[in-house]
C-alpha cells in the first residue's frame, strides 16, 4: 500500500494554500514513518511507505508551512486517510511532558478486593434471571488474588439462575487478560475455546486468549441463555468480551453499538521535534470473524437505547425460554399428523439440531421454523406463523340436516344451487357457487338430472363457471367428474391418503349414474377466479391434469381443506400441517398453491375469452392432423414421419391439446411434441403473415457491398502470415455470383497468399446452404473434382451428389496449405455443412465446440389455410466418406475447446507446426 504517498499528496495540496516562510524538514516525515514502522499494529498496511516517502522527497514536494498546528492537522488528515485509521493523531506540543505512572506499592489483597468489589454487582431478578454488572474487567494477575473473595459474594449469587444478564454498559476500563477468566465460566470445560488473539507490534508478539480448563467453583455452562448489555460507553476489554461471546454464539448482545476502543494506544515523540503521534500499538483478531471490535465497536444483535436494554433482555429471555418446549410441540404435531410420513424423520432430525442462537422474538422463531421446515419438506402446505387470534380449526364435515321429502321444495333448492342456460354456439353454461355434501347431491339426484343435465346434454361444449365458487366438501368432486367422463372404461380420478386414519382411498368413475353422462369427447371450459377455493380448485386441478377441460380466468386462491392448524402452547405461534395427500391420476401429490389457468385473464373477461377459445378449438383437430400430413410428405426421414402422425392423433384423442388456447400456444405445444418424439430440434411450428415468408434474397448494389463486407466479414493477417477469415452468414449463391468481383477485392485477395488460414464459423448461425459448394471449391485443386457430400431430398425423393465446381472466379487457396475451422455450439446449418465436409475430406482441422446440428434445407409449409407454418427439414446430408446421415447430430471438433478460447488454441497449434517445419529444413 502506498498510503504515505497519498498523505504527502494531501500535504502538497495544502501547502499551496499557506505562506511559504520556513523550510519543512523532510526528517519529520521520515521520523513519523519510523514511528509507524516500529509501533503501528497493522505493519502490513505500511508496505512501500519508505519508497513512497523517498520518492516524494526526491521530487521536491516538500512543504513550507509556517503554522505548526496547521501542519500537525494536515499530517493527521493525511495519515488517517491513507491508512483509514482515525486513531492515528499527530499533535504539536512544545511543552508536553510525558506522564510516567508512579510506581505504587502493591495493595494488600483486602484493600484490592474492596476497590474492585465496588465495580461489580450481582442480583437475582424475577423469574430466576441472574444479573451481573461489571464496570471493570480485571486482569489475570489481580483476578488470581481476589477472585476467591469475589466468588462467594458475587458469583455464587447468580451461578444457579436459569439465565444471565451480563451488564457491560458502564464498563470502560479493563485488561484483555481478564477476558478468558470471565468467558470460561460461561463455556464448558472441554474443548478449550479460542476467544481472541492480541498482536503487539513493538514486541512483535502474538498472544492467544483461550478458555481455561479449570476454574474456581462451578461454571455457568453453555446450556443457559446469556444476554450481554452494551452502550456507547462500553469500551476496551469489555468490547473484546462482548464481541467474542457474540460470535461464538454464546451470548446475545442487546443495547447500543459500543465505543470502538482499542486494545492499546501509546503516544510517541516524532524524532527530536515537538510533534507527537498517537498510535494503536496492539490489535485484536477474532478467530471466528478474522476481524476486530476496535474502531467500529460491537454491533448488538438487538439494537436499542442503552437505558431500555435490561427490560428488552428480560423479554428476550422469556421468549427464548419457551423455544425448547415449542420445538418439542412442533415435532410432536408433525409426527402425529404430517401426511408425508417418509419426510418426518428428516424434519425431526432438523428440529432436534436447529440452532436458535439468533432468535430474538416469536416472529424470528416462526420465520426461521417456517423457512427451514418448508426447505426440508419441499411442501408449502407445511407452514409456521405468528397469529394474534387462535386459528379456526376446520373439522371433518358434519352430517347435513335432513332434507324434507317435498318435490316442490327439492326443485326450488336445485334452482337456487345451480344456474343453467344455453349460450350462443349451442354451448351449455353451468354455474354453481358451492359444493354440497355427497349425500345431499344423491338425495337431489333426480332433480339435478332433470333440471341441470338434461338441458345441457345435447350441447356441443360446456362452460362451468367456478368464478364465485368458494368450494366445500371434496366428496362431491368424483360425482361431477363422472358426469364429465365416459361410463367405460373406468377412470381413476384421484387418490386420498389420510394420515390421521392411515387410510388410502381411490376415487374412480361412479357406476349407475342417473341420466346420461356428458362424456369425454366434447369440450369443457372451466372459469376461475382468485375466489375459487377448496373443492372448486380440486375440480379445476383434476379436469386440467386429466386433460378433460380448458381452464380460463385467474389463478385460484390456493385454499385447501387438507390441513389442520395447531397453536403452540404459551405462544402465538401456529403450525399448519397437511394431514391429507391429494394424489392425481399421474401419481403426483398436489401441494396446492392455486391452479394456473391455461388462459390467464381477468375473471370478468373469462366468459368472453371462453367464446374465443371454443371458436379456436374447432380448428385444432384439423391443424394437428395437417401437421402430421405435412410431415409424412416432406420430413426427410420418412419412417419417423409415419410414427409422428400416429402419436399426434393419439395425443389429440386423449385431450392433450385442450390446454392450447390460441395459435401461439398451439405452435409451442406442437413444436415441443415434435422435438420430443424425434429428438430433432430442427422441427418447428410457428405463426406469421405470408409476406414474411415470401421474402427473397436481395442482391446488394455495388455501393452496398462495402457495407455488407464491413458488417459480415472480418479479415486479418495474423503474425506468421496466418490468414483469419470470419463471416457470420453465407449469402445465397446467386447473390455471391453477383458480388463476387467486389468480394474478391475486399476479402479473398487479402488472404489467398497466406501460409495458413483460420476460418471462424463460431458466430455463423444462419445462412444459405447453396453457397457451400462454391466456398469448398476454393480449398481444393481444379482436378480432380471432389465429391463433397450427398443430399437426399424427401419432397422429390432424389439423391444428388454435390461436387466441387470446375471453375471459380479468382485464385484458389489450394489443397496443400493448412486450414483451421473454429466452431461453437451456435454454429448453424450451412456453416455445419461446410465444416463437416472439410472435416470428412481431411481438408481442415476443426477446433472448438460441437455444433448445434442443423439441416441443409428446411422447407416452410403452411398448415391448411391457417397462419400456422411448419418448418420441416426436407433434406438430409450424407457424408461423402461414410455415406451416413450426419445433419441431425452436428459436427464434433477434432480438438475440443471453449468457443472463446478456440482462436488462441488454433494459433498455438499453427505456431507449433511452423516451428516443427522450420526445424525439419
Amino acid at each position: 500500500m502506498h498510503g504515505t504517498l497519498i498523505a504527502l499528496a494531501s500535504l502538497a495540496f495544502f501547502s499551496r494554500l499557506l505562506p511559504i516562510t520556513i523550510s519543512f524538514q523532510p526528517d519529520l516525515v521520515r521520523d513519523m514513518a519510523k514511528v509507524l514502522q516500529e509501533n503501528y499494529c497493522f505493519p502490513e498496511n505500511l508496505i512501500g511507505m519508505q519508497e513512497a516517502i523517498q520518492q516524494a522527497i526526491n521530487s521536491g514536494e516538500i512543504l513550507h508551512i509556517s503554522d505548526r498546528q496547521m501542519l500537525a492537522s494536515i499530517l493527521t488528515t493525511g495519515v488517517q486517510g491513507a491508512l483509514n485509521d482515525p486513531r492515528l493523531n499527530i499533535t504539536y506540543q512544545p511543552n508536553y511532558i510525558p506522564v510516567v505512572p508512579s510506581a505504587l506499592p502493591p495493595l494488600p489483597t483486602e484493600q484490592l478486593f474492596s476497590t474492585i468489589q465496588s465495580s461489580i454487582q450481582a442480583d437475582v431478578l424475577e423469574g430466576n434471571v441472574g444479573y451481573l454488572r461489571i464496570d471493570h474487567v480485571i486482569g489475570e494477575d489481580i483476578a488470581e488474588k481476589i477472585w476467591p473473595l469475589l466468588f462467594g459474594t458475587i458469583w455464587d449469587r447468580v451461578v444457579h439462575t436459569s439465565s444471565l444478564i451480563l451488564d457491560l454498559r458502564y464498563c470502560a476500563r479493563g485488561e484483555m487478560s481478564g477476558i478468558p477468566n470471565l468467558a470460561s465460566y460461561l463455556m464448558d470445560a472441554e474443548p478449550p475455546v479460542h476467544l481472541d488473539t492480541v498482536y503487539d507490534r513493538p514486541s512483535n508478539t502474538t498472544t492467544e486468549l483461550w478458555t481455561k480448563a479449570t476454574v474456581l467453583g462451578e461454571r455457568y455452562g453453555k446450556g443457559k441463555d446469556v444476554m450481554v448489555l452494551t452502550s456507547k460507553g462500553t469500551m476496551g476489554a469489555a468490547e473484546g468480551l462482548a464481541y467474542a461471546l457474540k460470535h461464538l454464539k454464546r451470548a446475545i448482545v442487546v443495547g447500543e453499538r459500543s465505543a470502538g476502543g482499542s486494545v492499546k494506544i501509546e503516544k510517541f515523540r516524532i524524532g527530536e521535534s515537538d510533534f507527537y503521534m498517537t498510535v494503536p500499538v496492539a490489535r485484536s483478531i477474532n478467530p471466528v470473524t478474522g476481524r476486530s471490535w476496535e474502531v467500529g465497536g460491537v454491533l448488538p444483535c438487538v439494537r436499542l437505547q442503552a437505558k431500555e436494554a435490561i427490560v428488552r433482555a428480560i423479554s428476550l429471555i422469556e421468549v427464548r425460554s419457551a423455544i425448547p418446549k415449542a420445538i418439542q410441540r412442533v415435532s410432536d404435531i408433525i409426527k402425529g399428523f404430517y401426511s408425508f410420513t417418509d419426510r418426518v424423520p428428516a424434519l425431526h432430525q432438523y428440529l432436534s439440531s436447529i440452532d436458535f442462537f439468533a432468535i430474538t422474538s416469536e416472529e424470528d422463531f416462526a420465520t426461521k421454523l417456517n423457512y427451514e421446515l418448508q426447505n426440508i419438506s419441499n411442501d408449502p402446505r407445511l407452514f409456521v406463523q405468528v397469529v394474534a387470534e387462535p386459528p379456526v380449526i376446520i373439522e371433518k364435515d358434519s352430517e347435513p340436516g335432513k332434507i324434507p321429502n317435498n318435490p316442490p321444495f327439492l326443485e326450488d333448492l336445485v334452482d337456487n344451487l345451480f344456474q343453467v342456460t344455453i349460450i350462443p354456439g349451442n354451448t351449455g353454461y353451468l354455474r354453481f357457487d358451492e359444493f354440497g355434501e355427497a349425500n345431499m347431491l344423491t338425495r337431489l339426484g333426480e332433480q339435478i338430472v332433470r333440471k341441470v343435465w338434461d338441458p345441457i346434454k345435447d350441447t356441443d361444449n360446456l362452460v362451468i363457471d367456478l368464478r364465485f365458487n368458494i368450494g366445500g366438501p371434496s366428496a362431491a368432486v368424483p360425482i361431477l367428474l363422472s358426469y364429465l367422463s365416459d361410463s367405460t372404461p373406468v377412470v381413476n380420478f384421484f387418490t386420498i391418503y389420510n394420515r390421521i386414519t392411515n387410510s388410502t382411498t381411490e376415487f374412480n368413475t361412479l357406476p349407475n349414474l342417473l341420466g346420461t353422462p356428458y362424456g369425454s369427447r366434447r369440450g369443457v371450459y372451466l372459469l376461475t377466479s382468485h375466489l375459487t377455493a377448496t373443492a372448486g380448485e380440486e375440480l379445476a386441478y383434476l379436469m386440467q391434469t386429466l386433460h378433460r377441460a380448458t381452464v380460463i380466468g385467474e389463478i385460484t386462491s390456493g385454499t385447501l381443506l387438507h390441513s389442520k392448524s395447531f397453536q403452540v402452547e404459551d405462544t402465538n405461534i401456529v403450525v399448519t400441517v397437511p394431514f391429507v395427500n391429494f394424489i392425481d391420476s399421474n401419481g403426483e401429490c398436489w401441494l396446492g398453491g392455486g391452479v394456473v389457468p391455461d388462459a390467464i385473464v381477468l375473471a370478468e373477461e373469462a366468459l368472453d375469452k371462453a367464446y374465443e377459445v371454443i371458436k379456436f378449438h374447432k380448428e385444432v383437430h384439423s391443424l394437428v392432423e395437417g401437421t402430421g400430413e405435412l410431415l409424412e410428405v416432406h420430413y426427410a426421414i420418412p419412417e419417423v414421419a409415419a410414427k409422428i402422425r400416429k402419436v399426434l392423433r393419439s395425443k389429440l384423442a386423449k385431450g392433450l391439446y385442450r390446454s392450447v388456447v390460441d395459435y401461439e400456444s398451439l405452435a409451442s405445444q406442437l413444436t415441443a411434441d415434435l422435438q420430443e418424439m424425434t429428438g430433432d430440434h430442427r422441427l418447428g411450428i410457428f405463426y406469421c403473415d405470408m409476406e414474411a415468408l415470401q421474402e427473397v434474397p436481395k442482391i446488394p448494389t455495388p455501393e452496398e457491398v462495402q457495407h455488407v463486407v464491413d458488417t459480415i466479414f472480418r479479415v486479418e493477417v495474423l503474425p506468421g502470415n496466418v490468414g483469419y477469415l470470419r463471416f457470420d452468414m453465407m449469402a445465397d449463391t446467386e447473390v455471391l455470383k453477383a458480388v463476387s468481383p467486389q468480394l474478391l477485392d475486399l476479402v479473398w485477395n487479402k488472404l489467398v497468399s497466406t501460409d495458413a488460414l483460420i476460418v471462424d464459423m463460431r458466430y455463423n448461425t444462419d445462412s444459405y446452404s447453396t453457397a457451400v459448394p462454391l466456398l469448398c471449391t476454393y480449398f481444393f485443386n481444379t482436378e480432380p473434382l471432389r465429391h463433397l457430400y450427398t443430399v437426399f431430398d424427401r419432397s422429390t425423393t432424389t439423391m444428388t451428389d454435390v461436387m466441387t465446381l470446375p471453375e471459380v472466379l479468382g485464385q484458389r487457396y489450394g489443397s496443400q496449405k493448412d486450414m483451421y475451422i473454429l466452431t461453437s455450439h451456435m454454429t448453424g446449418p450451412a456453416a455445419e455443412v461446410f465444416t463437416r465436409t472439410m472435416k470428412d475430406l481431411n481438408r481442415a482441422l476443426v477446433i472448438g465446440e460441437p455444433t448445434i446440428g442443423g439441416s441443409l434445407s428446411s422447407g416452410i409449409y403452411r398448415i391448411g389455410r391457417s397462419i400456422l407454418y411448419a418448418s420441416i427439414p426436407n433434406q438430409v446430408v450424407l457424408s461423402a466418406v461414410t455415406g451416413k446421415v450426419w445433419s441431425v447430430s452436428g459436427v464434433e471438433p477434432h480438438i475440443a475447446a471453449q468457443a472463446n478460447d478456440a482462436l488462441n488454441v488454433a494459433q498455438k497449434i499453427i505456431g507449433a507446426r511452423f516451428l516443427k517445419q522450420g526445424a525439419g529444413k
